[in-house]
């Protein structure tokens, strides 16, 4: 898959390049598209992960940023600058009136000296969050590796809030793939500190994974402050939000118990990148919760 092949090799990408890895924001409410103002969801403010969108973003970031605030999305997350600077993302965040408190990095561009870069950027694009999407599969052979890697997480987490952000790390489905007697996610939770590693829950992923995002959130209240927001069927297979089989009700009346202050919604392979983002505004809209 093109975005677990780009996510693995995260660390080997520099962020002075232009193409940082890393998600931007900063956009200041505008009076672009004010009338979407009556249509908030309840879920307010939505976001979209721009992974979904990045053969559009590859074409041109500012029509794309300007056609997701057109459909009503208030944030973004990004995964790559697209060869813009940190200022020219900025730039076309606050002129598509969008925010991005989030930017998903390499767990080594938030170490040595690369951190340094990492953290200006996120300052000067607006960020609050700096998020580890991905670990790749040398890290996590035993529980061995988990520790060591909760140690690392803890250790970048701390630099981060000296720099004023908050780290956090995403799921995916290896996470709760029994190791050795135990669930590698929970033994992850329990060996960082939640001041330090918050968690962006994907709910496809742990769902996909066979755990349960309900008992996730009763175990860890306050330590989910954003989710990705993508549907499932029942055989597994990755649909718009709203099209598949996961009760968003459910999920979505513990939000304040989980902590969750972000929505991104995300497909990873959708037929009309577009259309998919619009149905799932559509359908979170419109969610009763």
């Amino acid at each position: 898959m093109e975005r677990r092949d780009f996510l693995g090799s995260l660390a080997a990408l520099a962020l002075g390049r232009g193409s940082g890895v890393g998600s931007q924001a900063g956009g200041i409410r505008s009076a672009h598209n004010s009338q979407l103002t009556t249509h908030d969801s309840r879920l307010s403010p939505l976001g979209v992960q721009l992974y979904t969108l990045r053969a559009e973003m590859r074409s041109s970031v500012e029509a794309t940023l300007a056609r997701v605030r057109d459909i009503g999305y208030r944030e973004v997350e990004f995964w790559s600058y697209y060869n813009r600077t940190p200022r020219q993302i900025k730039d076309a965040l606050d002129a598509a009136g969008l925010r991005s408190p989030s930017a998903h990095v390499g767990l080594d561009a938030l170490e040595g000296d690369q951190a340094a870069r990492t953290f200006e950027a996120a300052g000067i694009i607006g960020h609050r969050y700096l998020v580890v999407a991905w670990m790749p599969a040398e890290w996590r052979r035993t529980l061995e590796d988990w520790r060591r890697v909760a140690d690392r997480m803890n250790r970048v987490g701390e630099a981060a809030r000296a720099a004023g952000l908050q780290y956090a790390y995403h799921n995916h489905d290896y996470e709760f793939r029994p190791l050795e007697g135990r669930v590698p996610f929970d033994l992850l939770c329990e060996a960082t500190d939640p001041r330090l590693v918050q968690i962006e829950l994907d709910l496809f992923w742990i769902t996909h994974g066979g755990a349960d995002p309900l008992a996730f959130m009763r175990r860890w209240p306050g330590r989910v402050p954003m989710v990705h927001v993508k549907d499932r069927t029942p055989e597994g297979r990755m649909v718009d939000v709203g099209a598949g089989a996961i009760d968003w009700r459910a999920i979505f009346a513990r939000r304040r118990q989980a902590g969750i202050r972000h929505y991104f919604v995300e497909h990873d392979e959708p037929p009309d990148p577009f259309a998919s983002v619009r149905a799932s505004y559509e359908y979170l809209r419109r969610l009763d919760v």
